[in-house]
């Protein structure tokens, strides 16, 4: 199908904002047969679009907003493909003004689920759909086919399901694509799903690190080792891209291309957004929180100079024997794999929780499914965790289900072997610590909170509850006899 560049053509939907993501989403669904109306800001990237790629399908050029409503066929639908924050809300004010009852807005970036509840309850007064949309997979995810978290109402879905399904991934003949829920049940998810992307991801540079100091291993024999982890149960693209990086080799070094890397690593705000929202809703998601902060800590390198000038910056190295390598190897394993279960486990807490609080009534299976392919957290456990949610809606933690139970209960003893060798060398191992921390403490009869709340009652007459009694009770700490008051 060759580019169609006559302002008379009618584009089924619309992509404004053409940086890389924006770029080749249009190109997935020119590719999959729709005609595709393209604006950007900057009128010269959407011509060298059009001029690159214009033999992939049809696509309208737009050199003005109005032109870009213009091309769109009612009723219209718009993809909003610019950064989060104003710039989103400067070009949704615009497109506002210029649509008609019964249009579709799409953000399809990373916007704060808050925001995109905002923007859709205030769209609803003019009589338009807003639906913020989940994307996950990167730029080749979007060209090829990623996984799609559409929130938004029913009757948007109605029309967008269909386009959104032809070009999101497939798996086992089933589209990585389904209507979350309602306003920002879509961007939620996807905010959770890159809370968990942080904590994977930590775990897998953690499960480096542990190698290369125990081991005294270069980055491309790890590489090695990462390679055959992948043909078993922690099969993943994220395990797979870990292979391929540590295999790599600097071309103007020479040199193992991790190691002339700065180790600062970056972020774009969903990790610090989905803490924030665990804490809101109260869920305890220690893994993604610990990875989060993680990045920030690798970020204050004046910090960490100063300290590694105080107190010495090496940690152990090379202190596993020859003859107790495999074994050393396969705790690791262990441990990453059960430290990833917490990571999901936590993560579909967090998602009910949001759920719930907002009354969502997201599918826990389905979203398992949607990751399958396309993101960047797609891996082989996802159809574990659709079976566990199938089996039992209700399922009080992802933890407790039948196969990984047995999976974690497993891998605990090499989860502490990891983390005590961590700690008595000095690597620091903060994700692996807190999951199994967290193993520990949800697994437990009974808690140290009991004495968390006699101390608020003690300085701040807070009130605790009885094992044996109901209601609420106070110790009159000042009196003599301390005596006890039903609150």
């Amino acid at each position: 199908m060759s580019s169609e560049t006559s302002r008379t053509a009618t584009a089924r939907i619309g992509v404004t904002g053409l940086a890389v993501m924006g770029r080749n989403l249009a190109r997935n669904l020119a590719r999959n047969g729709y005609p595709v109306a393209v604006h950007n800001r900057s009128v010269e990237r959407m011509k060298s679009l059009v001029a690159e790629h214009g033999d992939e399908g049809t696509f309208v050029p737009a050199e003005t907003l109005a032109e870009f409503v213009d091309a769109l066929e009612r009723p219209r639908v718009a993809i909003v493909m610019v950064k989060a924050g104003g710039p989103t809300d400067a070009v949704i004010d615009e497109l506002a003004e210029l649509l008609e009852p019964g249009d579709i807005v799409v953000d399809c970036g990373n916007a704060h689920f808050a925001d995109t509840r905002r923007r859709e309850a205030a769209l609803k007064e003019k009589g338009l759909h807003f639906v913020g949309t989940g994307v996950s997979g990167g730029e080749e995810g979007a060209l090829l086919g990623p996984s799609i978290m559409p929130g938004g109402s029913k009757e948007s879905y109605a029309r967008l399901g269909p386009v959104f399904e032809s070009i999101a991934a497939k798996v086992d003949g089933q589209t990585c694509c389904v209507h979350v829920g309602p306003d920002g049940a879509g961007h939620f998810v996807k905010m959770v799903h890159n809370g968990i992307e942080y904590a994977d991801m930590q775990l897998i540079a953690e499960a480096y690190d542990l190698l290369r100091a125990g081991l005294g291993a270069t980055p491309a024999e790890i590489a090695e080792i990462f390679r055959g982890w992948n043909e078993g149960d922690l099969e993943s693209f994220l395990i797979e891209i870990t292979a391929d990086v540590l295999a790599h080799t600097d071309h103007r070094t020479g040199k193992p291309f991790v190691d002339v890397v700065q180790d600062q690593a970056e972020q774009k705000g969903t990790g610090r957004w989905t803490v924030q929202s665990a804490l809101d809703l109260g869920v305890p998601i220690t893994g993604i929180a610990e990875a989060t902060f993680a990045r920030s800590l690798s970020g204050h390198a004046d910090q960490r100079a100063a300290a590694a000038e105080a107190f010495g910056g090496e940690a152990g190295a090379g202190w596993v024997k020859d003859s107790d390598r495999d074994a050393f190897i396969e705790d690791v394993r262990k441990a990453l794999y059960a430290s990833k279960v917490v990571a999901y486990a936590q993560g579909f807490d967090h998602i009910r929780a949001g759920s719930q609080e907002y009354g969502w009534d997201i599918d826990l299976g389905s979203t398992a499914t949607i990751w399958r392919g396309g993101c960047i957290i797609r891996a082989r456990f996802l159809d574990r965790i659709r079976e566990s949610y199938d089996a039992n809606p209700d399922l009080p933690s992802l933890l407790v289900a039948p196969y990984f139970a047995e999976a974690v209960a497993s891998g605990v003893d090499s989860w502490r072997r990891v983390v005590v060798d961590a700690v008595r060398e000095g690597v620091p191992s903060p994700a692996f610590s807190s999951s199994l921390a967290y193993y520990d403490g949800l697994r437990r009869n009974r808690l140290p909170a009991a004495l968390i709340q006699g101390l608020r009652d003690n300085f701040g007459a807070h009130t605790y509850r009885r094992v044996d009694a109901e209601g609420s009770f106070h110790t009159l700490w000042a009196t003599p006899d301390k005596a006890e008051q039903a609150e």
